[in-house]
């Protein structure tokens, strides 16, 4: 099944599917939830990625504790196998983050993003509503595993036969501006692919073969991958766009470029050695 759905199929599905609203703003956190506030898809729940999806660890973003975060989908009503809707208002580069983790944790129902987000949505003319939605709260049971295809700073900095993705603005990548971590640059020997490359001018996915052309031009079809990004959040978005390609599903580095710059380190700056 495709890890993306339209918003007509969407309209369809209210009332079948868990539907979870990740708008977030990096500058102003609490701008997410006026935004839902004010209007939201009918059902839909906020979710806040800095309370609800980040934990204590290495980096601005670092993965909650498995059991912490089968807790919060647990407040959220959510069960192992319901099935689950994520959007946002930025092409999907913040809905991804809790599309990979679901996946990461196992959870059995199936996981897709609004393709569009809540741009198609208004766009289509679909009814919205406002306000907070109060959940019936559930029991998730806590995974017996924690989250896979994770890896950490050592593995990137000794790992040489993988691809690193870096999915960040060019001009973050190249060291040329860097708004919150203490550091400009990137990792040494990561390729940059800004996650909006994967969108067309709508903010909806490229398709498939688009998809993997661009991605195997890079390597990605003859190399494990890891993606990063700033703070493990927008790399999901790449993660997203290798599942829809049809390649193999990369390793996340969850603290990111945040993690990375906050060591000893080398950072590297300049263009793409490509």
């Amino acid at each position: 099944m495709s890890p993306l759905i339209d918003a007509p199929r969407l309209l369809e599905s209210l009332g079948r599917v868990a539907l979870f609203d990740l708008r977030w703003d990096l500058t102003d956190p609490e701008a997410g939830r006026k935004r839902y506030l004010e209007a939201h898809i009918p059902g839909a729940l906020f979710v806040d990625v800095e309370r609800d999806l980040t934990g204590t660890g290495p980096g601005r973003h670092p993965l909650p504790d498995p059991a912490d975060f089968a807790s919060t989908l647990g407040g959220f009503g959510l069960r192992p196998g319901d099935d689950v809707v994520v959007y946002d208002d930025t092409g999907g580069g913040v809905a991804a983050r809790l599309w990979w983790m679901l996946e990461a944790i196992g959870h059995r129902g199936h996981v897709a993003v609004l393709d569009g987000g809540w741009n198609a949505w208004v766009d289509a003319g679909f009814r919205v509503e406002s306000g907070e939605q109060a959940p019936i709260p559930a029991h998730y049971p806590a995974p017996s595993r924690g989250f896979t295809g994770v890896v950490d700073r050592e593995l990137v900095r000794h790992e040489r036969s993988h691809l690193l993705l870096d999915a960040r603005s060019p001009d973050r990548y190249r060291g040329e501006t860097e708004p919150v971590d203490p550091k400009a640059g990137h990792i040494p020997g990561a390729v940059n692919y800004p996650w909006e490359e994967s969108l067309d001018v709508n903010e909806r996915f490229k398709a498939a073969p688009t998809l993997r052309d661009q991605l195997s031009a890079l390597g990605a079809d003859r190399r494990p991958v890891i993606v990063s990004c700033g703070s493990g959040v927008t790399a999901c978005h790449v993660a997203l766009a290798m599942e829809i390609a049809g390649l193999p599903r990369p390793r996340l580095y969850p603290g990111s470029f945040s993690d990375w710059s906050r060591t000893e380190l080398p950072v590297v700056t300049g263009p793409d050695p490509r």
